[in-house]
């Protein structure tokens, strides 16, 4: 038996052909050749339990032929005659156990026979036999299971999984989200309204959503898979009841928000014990500071755990940098937990705008790709002595991570995976985080530093966008590199990410993680 390449011709022009009524060939060159398509071949053949796939011979040529479908019946059958077996040109194969088939055609010719697309020459041989791989994929059916988050970031006690079963989370708890599946779901989505964030879109199996305000909250889960088409979705009414905490409160982060200065707390705070004089606020920008009295402190309509600081005469920009103070008062939580005094707090501006690339077909987690996505730009000498791959070793969030490596007295010249808009006058932050592992004790310093830049691929914007390797930066941990720019080119652009390390004799590695590109708004 001799088994060859299906050819990748539409299936639509192969039925064209036939359902017209007229001669089964192609018009080729030659007497006799092989051409057959399935209506799922640009989809690797992958169907549903009690789907169907299409399998058509429009082979020039053909004196005789049978398709044989796997199993008995109650494995596959051809619709067309309730069989295994049919000598039509065109059947539909309807498959109902989930599994791995292989499903051949047997075809005797008039004369040699050209076998593929590409063949330049005839086979010695009037008989071909070909097997075609077929996936039947089970439906999607899912199993949950739900769990208390211990303060260690341990898995803890299992949740009762019943409607009105309002098991019990203390206020700023996590519960942990497990789910495990049959049928190759692309990802799953857990929502609750109660939950922060609101909605976690995964392709992990095990996720954390934390509960900060008070009540009884459902939950709800979708697992999905695109090609073949199906879902399963579970929902659970009133499962977890979010309880009063008499832990102290935390402040989690400051950020810029609409000109506020935004306190993140760790759970809901009562709108009544606000006072706008228990707070102080600094700004800084590039040498300036600013001192601007706070005129009015309120909740945040849609995150009760989120204070705003208006500030008198004056606005928080993104690129501002705020210190934060707050002299012991009123302030409590909701469930009446006073919030303990705080000293420059300093802001940041991770999570503060929504992240542009979440839009675009860039793949800023390394979530889709894999490292021949990121193309080398073959400018040659140095900057083609590095090594770069997405792997599973050190991920940030999510399952992978960009891993690099600089090779002694090397460079990198890489271009980003897709393209995206930017809009000229648009303020920008560009961000990543970066974990570097070693190779800079040794690292040299001003025009001969080792970097890692970011440049605009149709190069409108020159460099701006540089991080420097220098012997004292953190290693062993993350940390977020961002910069702010005013787009001087409204155009479709991708990446070109240029890296550095002619003058260093070590070999330097490091990861690369969550990149941001996020829309601002600079100050004056």
């Amino acid at each position: 038996m001799k088994n060859f390449k299906i050819l990748s011709f539409l299936f639509a022009i192969g039925l064209l052909f036939v359902g017209c009524g007229e001669d089964l060939s192609v018009e080729t060159m030659d007497t006799n050749h092989r051409i057959i398509v399935t209506s799922e071949m640009d989809f690797e053949n992958r169907v549903s339990v009690n789907g169907h796939i299409d399998f058509g011979d429009i082979s020039r040529g053909v004196v005789s032929r049978q398709w044989t479908l796997p199993g008995g019946t109650d494995v596959s059958v051809i619709a067309e005659n309730g069989e295994n077996t049919s000598s039509e040109a065109i059947i539909k194969g309807v498959f109902y156990k989930p599994g791995v088939y292989d499903v051949t055609l047997s075809q005797t010719f008039g004369g040699d026979v050209y076998p593929n697309d590409d063949s330049t020459q005839p086979i010695n041989g009037r008989e071909l036999d070909t097997t075609i791989v077929v996936t039947v994929l089970d439906s999607i059916k899912s199993t949950l299971k739900l769990y208390h988050v211990n303060d260690d970031g341990t898995t803890g006690d299992e949740l009762v999984l019943a409607d009105d079963a309002e098991n019990e989370v203390t206020a700023s708890k996590f519960v942990r989200l497990t789910f495990d599946a049959v049928g190759e779901p692309d990802g799953a989505l857990w929502t609750s309204d109660g939950g922060k964030p609101d909605r976690i879109q995964t392709t992990l199996n095990e996720v954390d959503m934390k509960f900060n305000s008070l009540g009884s909250y459902d939950v709800n889960f979708i697992a999905s898979r695109f090609r073949p088409r199906d879902a399963d979705t579970i929902s659970f009414e009133k499962i977890i009841k979010v309880i009063p905490s008499t832990e102290p409160v935390v402040l989690e982060a400051v950020r810029e928000k609409d000109g506020f200065v935004a306190l993140q707390f760790s759970r809901d705070m009562d709108d009544t014990s606000l006072n706008a004089s228990n707070f102080t606020v600094r700004l800084e920008n590039g040498g300036n500071i600013l001192n601007p009295t706070v005129e009015n402190v309120t909740l945040d309509d849609d995150e009760k755990n989120i204070v705003l600081l208006e500030l008198s005469g004056e606005r928080m920009y993104d690129n501002d940098t705020a210190f934060v103070s707050y002299t012991p008062g009123s302030l409590k939580t909701a469930d009446q937990v006073d919030a303990d005094a705080f000293t420059d707090f300093m802001s940041t501006s991770v999570g503060a705008n929504p992240n542009f690339y979440e839009s675009t077909g860039i793949d800023f987690g390394f979530e889709s790709t894999a490292g021949g996505d990121w193309p080398y730009q073959w400018w040659g000498g140095i900057w083609g002595e590095y090594d770069m791959t997405i792997n599973s070793d050190m991920p940030r969030t999510g399952s992978n991570s960009m891993y690099i490596e600089y090779r002694p007295n090397g460079g990198m010249i890489i271009a980003g995976n897709a393209n995206f808009q930017l809009v000229v006058g648009q303020e920008y932050e560009l961000g990543y985080w970066l974990y570097v592992v070693d190779g800079i004790a040794n690292a040299p310093t001003g025009n001969a530093a080792s970097d890692i830049r970011f440049y605009a691929s149709n190069w409108a914007m020159g460099d701006w966008a540089t991080t420097i390797f220098s012997s004292d930066m953190p290693t062993g941990e993350w940390v977020y590199q961002k910069f702010y720019f005013k787009s001087s080119t409204d155009a479709e652009i991708t990446w070109l990410i240029r890296g550095f390390n002619e003058n260093n004799a070590d070999t330097l590695r490091f990861y690369i993680d969550d990149m941001v590109l996020a829309e601002v708004e600079l100050r004056p």
